[in-house]
């Protein structure tokens, strides 16, 4: 089997099976490690440097988080990216970034500094279609809205959704590229209803901003 991206994948410290988990994780997310391929504890082991049973507790913990399927006497397989995910996800999503947004509108909190901070970088990380950076900045730019809701337990249940949550947006951007100037301007558009205290704005752009995408959804079924 050949190697995808590779190059500091033994250089993370912490525990062996923190790191095959966050390298077999992000490889899934910017799709190097491609839905439908199978991943073989030798090689994965080899790869990042370990024994293979951190592999193995990495591969139990990837198939819980819905990343990949073990299969008997097969291994692993790498879980494809479904339209119907990709509507789930952002249905969850609507859920609870809509009740922060209600929140921080009734309690006229203006927009998290952080949601202002993270605009240009994301637009930057956008022009050089660096998927995998927009879809982190982005996750941080809706967290951060979440998180100024100030209810622990929607920000914890939010968190959850980050791994899935990237690898829809990096699939969905790979699938639709030319979507990033209507999604930058969505992001600027939001903070400034937030700002203005508009819940009625704030939903109308957030709405449109989490309402999949037919022709994403379609190709990826």
């Amino acid at each position: 089997m050949s190697s995808p991206v590779v190059a500091g994948a033994s250089a993370a410290s912490g525990p062996a099976r923190e790191r095959v988990y966050e390298w077999l994780r992000d490889e899934i997310i910017r799709g190097s490690l491609e839905g439908g391929r199978f991943l073989d504890e030798q090689w994965v082991s080899g790869t990042v440097g370990v024994s293979r049973t951190p592999v193995r507790e990495a591969f139990h913990r990837l198939a819980a988080e819905r990343f990949i399927t073990l299969l008997p006497r097969k291994g692993a397989q790498v879980r494809m990216v479904t339209g119907r995910e990709l509507e789930e996800v952002y249905q969850t999503r609507m859920l609870i970034e809509g009740h922060a947004v209600q929140v921080i509108c009734q309690r006229e909190l203006g927009a998290p500094e952080q949601m202002s901070e993270l605009i240009e970088p994301m637009e930057a990380a956008a022009a050089e279609r660096d998927w995998f950076t927009v879809a982190e900045r982005d996750r941080q730019f809706h967290l951060s809205m979440v998180r100024a809701a100030d209810n622990s337990v929607l920000t914890e249940l939010y968190a959850s959704l980050r791994s899935r949550q990237q690898r829809v947006a990096v699939r969905a951007l790979h699938v639709r590229p030319e979507r990033v100037d209507t999604i930058n301007a969505q992001h600027r558009a939001l903070v400034a209803a937030l700002e203005d205290s508009d819940a009625a704005a704030a939903m109308a752009v957030l709405t449109e901003h989490l309402r999949p995408v037919a022709e994403v959804v379609s190709l990826l079924t």
